[in-house]
């Protein structure tokens, strides 16, 4: 297993540690940032998130820097963010931080994405990730770190950054969603 893949795998293994210290409450207390106050369970579960979300760019720009593009990695990377970020999301709706609705609609456009990847993956098409896609997954990343820090940056300034987050990726999880299938859509009219 070359490097790359080792990294996503990593981030495979980081997501049952990022639940545990979200859903655990291992009585550690709270700590006080910018007159914000959260669980320090939380907070370790936020930079687990974090670090596991940059391992994604970085495996990526190693394996193609180094030319170690593998099936495996093909197949492994998207497997690893979806993951992450569906387990994220679910967190999020756990601890009432985001709306049901919300994270319905960007694990469902998830799914349904996969299952258009793997209809291409049997007529013999791998599809690489169009810049929206990357966008989408950016814009996710932002708005889920922002909740799991519970708006601490911005809950100074009483701007609810993390709420707003969250509409922006879903706008361009849809978008993105729609542009993939709208590029695909032959493959759905096939009527063979």
């Amino acid at each position: 297993m070359n490097i790359p893949n080792q990294i996503t795998v990593s981030r495979i293994i980081m997501i049952p540690i990022f639940v545990v210290f979200m859903l655990v409450d291992f009585g550690w207390g709270d700590v006080t940032f910018l007159g914000a106050t959260l669980p320090i369970e939380h907070l370790i579960g936020a930079i687990i998130f974090i670090f596991a979300s940059v391992t994604d760019f970085i495996d990526g720009y190693y394996a193609r820097k180094h030319n170690l593009v593998t099936n495996m990695g093909k197949f492994l990377d998207p497997l690893a963010d979806k993951l992450l970020v569906s387990a994220a999301l679910i967190i999020l709706v756990d601890l009432e931080f985001a709306p049901a609705w919300i994270v319905i609609l960007i694990i469902s456009r998830e799914f349904a994405v996969t299952g258009l990847r793997l209809i291409l993956a049997d007529e013999g098409e791998v599809v690489a990730a169009k810049q929206l896609g990357k966008i989408k997954m950016w814009t996710q990343i932002v708005a889920i770190s922002a909740l799991l820090l519970h708006n601490i940056i911005f809950e100074m300034f009483s701007i609810p950054f993390a709420s707003i987050m969250l509409y922006v990726s879903l706008f361009f999880t849809v978008w993105s969603g729609w542009d993939y299938f709208y590029a695909n859509r032959r493959v759905l009219l096939d009527s063979k």
